[in-house]
């Protein structure tokens, strides 16, 4: 196998045999070599530099876009690399581990809304967002988040759109968007024009100019560089090609682009960061020598007990990960096939994307900081760069949607069913609903009553008839 190099020199972290080769293709590996050049030369000295000055790291996409890297998911036709799931959790991952954790994250939401840009493809959009890509580093990125409901973001009730002149006006409050102010292209989902329930919801592409944001407000305790704070789009009048999809299609959209690819892609990056604090302990762990017995470091029991724990488990993630990519790139012939609204190729899977999440973040929570142990109080100071990738690594339990929204989604779909996640609101709790009522005297239960039939004659004359 070849050997692993940073530069000139051997990889003084993990070499290939810790890595699942396997899954990727000759062009795939290929590929994994250029971005660890990248970072070597400079993309891990710009991380530095994102975290201690909450820079947002332009230089890394520019360099991304000098080797083709920002259309990587793009067909070659459309002047992209080609790339399927796969190879985008290669790149997410090789990025957070070799360079930057931050770079990772804007790129998995610049890739999220170019592959929701490419779900629908018109020429219009294509030709404006999608072909300029490399050449003129146009950045994207997803505002999906609403002030109102927190992680639970596929419900934007802060958002709306009204048909206007021939296009449409959007409105959009969003609580968390990476690349906030940085971005040149944001899609956005909101209510759609003839809102009728909140399983209604349409997309589109807003310009960066036409986007209010704070970036100088974002100051975190890791990721720092990605500049993920609140953005507001304000009555923006847009043209009718910057919808993605019909009317709509927001709910269809969600869970067969913006959920797999954000879900793959984010995973990688809390893998990559988990990787490469393995890496910065095996380089120090094995160099440092406690003289007056003779030993490094590393020859300890516990730390080798903690190295090893951690890179099988991270490993473990990382396979997860790979086999759901596996399986979205054969449900869409690698990432060739062109869906239809109504049809699902990655939807079928978002539940296994669900759980490749919660375990990368759990995952990157507990061994960043066993590897802490493992190094010591050398590890301890910014110098060893460990201590940022233990802060960047707490990012991934809180990042929507949250583990603890995560684990119910899972626990709930197989006590009761998938219907039973009602993620738009629209099915009641028969079971405590009923039991409620039961604590009401007579009195209470009348007033009940002719409150719900006031409501019910409200909206009846509103509701759309029935078949």
């Amino acid at each position: 196998m070849t050997e692993k190099m940073w530069g000139s020199e051997p990889f003084w972290g993990l070499d290939y045999d810790w890595d699942p080769d396997w899954v990727l293709t000759d062009r795939q590996k290929e590929l994994r070599e250029t971005l660890i050049g990248l970072c070597e030369t400079e993309m891990r000295a710009n991380a530095k530099r994102s975290d201690d000055e909450l820079l947002y790291p332009r230089r890394n996409f520019e360099l991304l876009a000098e080797n083709g890297f920002l259309s990587l998911t793009v067909p070659e036709e459309y002047g992209g690399l080609g790339q399927n799931h796969v190879g985008f959790a290669m790149v997410c991952e090789t990025l957070a581990r070799y360079g930057c954790a931050s770079t990772a994250m804007c790129y998995v939401m610049h890739i999220g809304a170019v592959a929701t840009i490419m779900l629908r493809p018109t020429d219009a959009l294509v030709d404006k967002y999608i072909r300029p890509l490399n050449e003129e580093v146009r950045i994207g990125t997803l505002s999906y988040s609403d002030p109102e409901t927190g992680s639970h973001f596929w419900y934007p009730v802060s958002s709306n759109a009204q048909k206007s002149n021939g296009g449409y006006k959007v409105n959009k409050k969003a609580s968390w968007t990476t690349s906030g102010g940085f971005a040149d292209f944001y899609v956005v989902q909101t209510t759609s024009p003839d809102f009728s329930g909140y399983d209604d919801l349409s997309v589109f592409v807003i310009d960066g100019d036409d986007v209010q944001a704070q970036p100088s407000l974002w100051d975190a305790l890791g990721l720092r560089g990605n500049q993920s704070g609140p953005i507001q789009v304000e009555d923006i009048e847009i043209p009718d090609d910057q919808v993605v999809g019909p009317l709509g299609d927001g709910a269809n959209s969600n869970d067969e682009a913006v959920d797999p690819w954000f879900l793959v892609g984010s995973s990688s990056v809390w893998n990559g960061i988990t990787l490469g604090a393995i890496d910065i302990a095996k380089r120090h762990t094995t160099r440092k020598k406690h003289v007056d017995v003779g030993m490094r470091v590393a020859d300890y029991p516990t730390i080798q007990d903690y190295v090893g724990e951690a890179v099988m488990d991270t490993n473990a993630c990382r396979v997860f990960v790979y086999s759901v990519a596996q399986a979205m790139d054969k449900a869409t012939d690698d990432n060739t096939r062109v869906l239809k609204p109504g049809e699902t190729a990655r939807a079928d899977y978002l539940h296994w994307a669900w759980q490749i999440k919660f375990e990368a973040a759990k995952n990157t929570a507990h061994h960043v900081d066993k590897m802490l142990h493992a190094c010591g109080g050398s590890g301890y100071k910014k110098d060893m760069e460990l201590e940022r990738y233990v802060r960047d690594a707490k990012a991934g339990w809180v990042m929507g949607p949250t583990n603890e929204v995560l684990r119910q989604f899972v626990g709930k779909a197989v006590l009761n069913g998938f219907d039973s996640l009602d993620y738009w609101n629209q099915t009641y709790n028969r079971r405590v609903v009923e039991n409620e009522v039961k604590k009401l005297d007579s009195t209470a239960k009348r007033e009940l009553a002719e409150q719900l039939v006031e409501q019910a004659d409200k909206a009846e004359g509103t509701e759309p008839a029935k078949a």
